[in-house]
This record gives C-alpha cells, sequence and structure tokens, in this order.
C-alpha cells in the first residue's frame, strides 16, 4: 500500500492511498485519473530527493519515491509536443504564452454518461440526508446560496478539464446526471426538473471563461483591477480563435498596419485581420486601459465608420446603426402621441417645451457636452476644450431648433480628439458615439450617466439586469403558484 500527495491544481490537493503500486506510469495515469475524475491527457511530475525534491518528470515507475511521494498532473495540450521539450520550463512558457487553461481537453472526448464529481463532505452529507427525505416522501431539498455555489463550481471544474466551450447539449447531460445522482435537487413544478440547472451552468461557464482571461491578464504582468461588464456586453473579454496564437495575433496587427497605409486599402483583408485580433484588442483595451492616442496608433483601423460598427458588432451582437435607428422610430408614435394630448389640452407652453427638448449648447464649456456647433468661428481646440465624449456638427446658417437642420459635417469626439469625422447626419453620429464608448471601454460621463443609459436601455434595447428581473418574476411566479414557500430564492434561475 502507497499514500500518495497530487497536485492537482494550486486549489486542489488530494491524498490518494494506492492498495499496489501499478506497474508502469500508464497504468499509475489510468489509475489516477479514475480516481480523481480526470479528463483528457495528462503527464506526472514528482518531488525528486535527489535534486532537494525539485519536480521531475515521471517516466520510469521505479524512480517514483517508496515513502509517501508527492505527484503533480500537468494537462497537456491537444498538439504533439516532443520529449524533449516536456519540461516544466517549455509548459509553463505555453501557458504564460495562451489565455486557455491548459487543462482544456477535447470537446469531442465527452463523456456519456457524464460522471458527477464529489463534492465536499458537508455538501455531501446534506445531499446524503435530503436523498434519503426524497426517497420517503418525495420533498426535494432547501439548498442554500453556498451550497449551490460549490455544486455548479465542482461541476464547472470538471468541465472545463474536458473542454472550456461545451454545448448546450453537453450541459444538458451535465444536469441530468446531476439530477439522477441526487434527485434530491430536482426543480420543483418542472416537468423535466433539471431545466434551471443548465441555465445556471452555461452563465457559470461564461463566469470561468472570463475569469481566465483575467488570469492570462494578470499573468502579463497587469495588476490593474479588471472590471466587469456592465453594459450588456455580450463578449466583454473573449478567448482567442483556435490556432490564434500572441505571436500570430501580432504579426497581423502588423500586417493590418500596412493595409490602413494604402490608398485603397483592401476592406474584405481589414475585416478579417480586425476579427482574427479581436481578443487582443480587447484584452489591451481592458487590461492596459491606454489613452484613445495610443490605441490609434496601434489600432488605426478601429478609426473608422466600418470598422468601429463591426467591433461593436463584435462586443455586442447587434447591429449599431439598424439598431439605433429602429430604436429611435420605436419611440417616434410615443413622441407624436404627447405631442398631440399637449395640443389637445390647450397649453401651448407644453407643446413648446417638446419640441424644444434637446436644448443647446451646455451652459458650462467643461460639463462633457454631447454636441457643439461649428457655425461661429471658434476654433476646433476651444470647442473641444472639456469634452470627454461628444459629437461636433457643422451647420449653415443661424441655431433655431434643437438641431439644425443645414448639416454639412458630423465629427465625433473622445478625450478631446476628433476619433471619426465626415459623418452623414446626426443620429449616424450619435450611433458612432454609442459605438466609440463599448470599444473602447469608455465610462458613460458622470453628469450625463442616465441619458447615455436612456440611449443603451430604450433605445438600443441593452439591457444587462434583464436577466435578474425575470429570475425574480419567476421566483414570485413559483413562490405564488406553491403557496408562498419561501426557499425558492436559493433555487437555480433561467429565462424561458
Amino acid at each position: 500500500m502507497m499514500l500518495l500527495r497530487v497536485i492537482v491544481s494550486p486549489q486542489e490537493i488530494r491524498r490518494v492511498t494506492l492498495q499496489e503500486v501499478p506497474p508502469s506510469v500508464d497504468e499509475l495515469c489510468v489509475v489516477l485519473g479514475n480516481t480523481l475524475g480526470l479528463r483528457g491527457k495528462f503527464l506526472l511530475q514528482f518531488e525528486d530527493p535527489d535534486f532537494g525534491n525539485e519536480l521531475c518528470n515521471l517516466t520510469d515507475i521505479k524512480d517514483l519515491p517508496t515513502e509517501r511521494p508527492t505527484l503533480k498532473v500537468l494537462f497537456t495540450f491537444s498538439e504533439p509536443v516532443s520529449d524533449s521539450t516536456l519540461d516544466t520550463a517549455s509548459l509553463s512558457s505555453q501557458n504564460s504564452a495562451s489565455p486557455e487553461p491548459p487543462s482544456s481537453g477535447d470537446s469531442s472526448k465527452w463523456p456519456d454518461p457524464f460522471v458527477i464529481p464529489d463534492f465536499s463532505h458537508d455538501v455531501e452529507f446534506q445531499l446524503r440526508v435530503a436523498n434519503d427525505a426524497y426517497a420517503k416522501d418525495g420533498a426535494v431539498t432547501v439548498i442554500s446560496k453556498s451550497v449551490k455555489s460549490e455544486i455548479l463550481d465542482r461541476l464547472a471544474d470538471s468541465i472545463t478539464r474536458i473542454t472550456c466551450y461545451p454545448s448546450k447539449d453537453n450541459l444538458e447531460s451535465v444536469a441530468k446526471a446531476l439530477v439522477a445522482k441526487h434527485p434530491c435537487l430536482r426543480e420543483p413544478g418542472s416537468g423535466k426538473g433539471w431545466y434551471c440547472w443548465r441555465f445556471s451552468l452555461i452563465f457559470k461557464m461564461g463566469n470561468y471563461r472570463q475569469l481566465d482571461a483575467l488570469k492570462f491578464l494578470k499573468r502579463k504582468g497587469n495588476t490593474k483591477p479588471v472590471k466587469k461588464a456592465k453594459k450588456g456586453e455580450i463578449h466583454y473579454l473573449p478567448e482567442p480563435p483556435d490556432g490564434q496564437t500572441t505571436v500570430k495575433s501580432e504579426k497581423d496587427r502588423e500586417t493590418m498596419l500596412l493595409e490602413v497605409q494604402k490608398r485603397e486599402p483592401d476592406l474584405h483583408l481589414l475585416d478579417e485581420l480586425m476579427t482574427a485580433t479581436f481578443s487582443q484588442r480587447r484584452q489591451e483595451i481592458i487590461g492596459d486601459e491606454p489613452l484613445i492616442s495610443a490605441v490609434k496608433d496601434r489600432w488605426p483601423a478601429l478609426f473608422s465608420e466600418r470598422q468601429l460598427s463591426a467591433e461593436f458588432s463584435r462586443i455586442v451582437t447587434k447591429d449599431l446603426l439598424e439598431s439605433f435607428l429602429d430604436g429611435l422610430d420605436a419611440l417616434v408614435p410615443g413622441v407624436l402621441q404627447m405631442y398631440g394630448e399637449a395640443a389637445a389640452s390647450g397649453r401651448p407652453e407644453q407643446c413648446s417645451q417638446l419640441s424644444s427638448k434637446g436644448g443647446h449648447e451646455p451652459k458650462q464649456k467643461n460639463s462633457c457636452p454631447t454636441w457643439s456647433s461649428m457655425a461661429h468661428g471658434e476654433t476646433l481646440d476651444v470647442l473641444m476644450s472639456g469634452m470627454q465624449v461628444g459629437l461636433l456638427i457643422g451647420h449653415e446658417g443661424p441655431l433655431h431648433d434643437a438641431f439644425p437642420l443645414d448639416v454639412f459635417n458630423v465629427a465625433l469626439v473622445v478625450e478631446e480628439k476628433i476619433f471619426l469625422h465626415d459623418l452623414r447626419d446626426v443620429h449616424t453620429g450619435f450611433a458612432m458615439l454609442l459605438g466609440a464608448i463599448y470599444c473602447l471601454n469608455l465610462e458613460y460621463p458622470r453628469n450625463m450617466k442616465y441619458s447615455f443609459e436612456f440611449l443603451q436601455r430604450v433605445v438600443m434595447n441593452i439591457k444587462p439586469d434583464c436577466l435578474d428581473i425575470a429570475c425574480k418574476q419567476r421566483n414570485a411566479l413559483v413562490k405564488q403558484l406553491l403557496g408562498g414557500s419561501s426557499y425558492l430564492g436559493s433555487l437555480p434561475c433561467s429565462l424561458h
């Protein structure tokens, strides 16, 4: 009998007791894989007492120390690695060059059925008692938030050992296996009993991938706190495409720089290069928080209407201009109804207030104006002074209405610098303004936060908190149907 100390990850160090030592390293890997629930290919390292307990690759079972040896599990990549490079230094260098966790395996090897891992002793004890109660009278368990969090964490950890991008069918098999092993976790009032667990796993896996991207930024030496997505971004910190390494992304960026300098650049080539380097660009903008001038030097192709719209679509999965115009069109009937009611009420001052909404130039020059006029001969530096984000609108003649009619140029300004110019009209300028905020990860101006949130949530219909609202409504409905039970707040929730 041999007692092993097995390091799976810095957060998971296990004790394993072997009744007998396997005759080969391969058989030892099989035994550890079955005992610990490890998926995918991996190699073993051991602390060699001849070298001061430094780690060495275990290639011969005879090299394994006989007194309580310590083993470390290293998951290998899908691409072949030569024997001469299978050392700790080469593996750690590959880990630092790729934001994908080394434990991600091949999704084509998805186990059927999925093996539910063991949870902590306390959680296993609670589930065992709850399963006995369910077997007697069919009562579902009342799980706390901490228990649910541990269950999802353990499941997500097991899934990432197979693949970081499981399909919905894969997550469905995990949810089915969970309620099959622990029937006390079935959802009350649900025919399938596992539907909400599948959606909870979808969100948990998304959080895991974002956490891996943040760890990658920290490995690059970035110690700044990285904020989470707050404006409804779908792909806030995306993973790089398959085969897109850091070196290849940098080569694509240099190719892009050369292409942009041409008099007639290949727009389709720029589209492909911008898509391939999307992950690297987001990591730089969010992690390093560079100045706009630095972003323009490294990514000049982004500073165009075509690429700004494409980048917004990659982040939010919405068409920028189309969504903005559709949102404005949807508001027109309500505005006309308000105007008609104000006119019918016999109060002309209300009509004049409605027709003048939007105002003229801001009273304070440094209050982050949303637009300015270029009709009075002022220099651009004076007009852009104090403008965090905004529009410059060039027009002919005096300004009588909220917005001028004869507009000959619209420019987008970010951090007192012109970001885009020669935009065709004002509403296109406002759409590009929102696009720049998302693409450059800018905060809304503090004194106009609610105006921009109105454009985001009402006009663009981007609502990051809609899921929380739907969950609360669902829990309230189920609570009412089940007679006011108070344990529903801890159940997994989903959108139907």
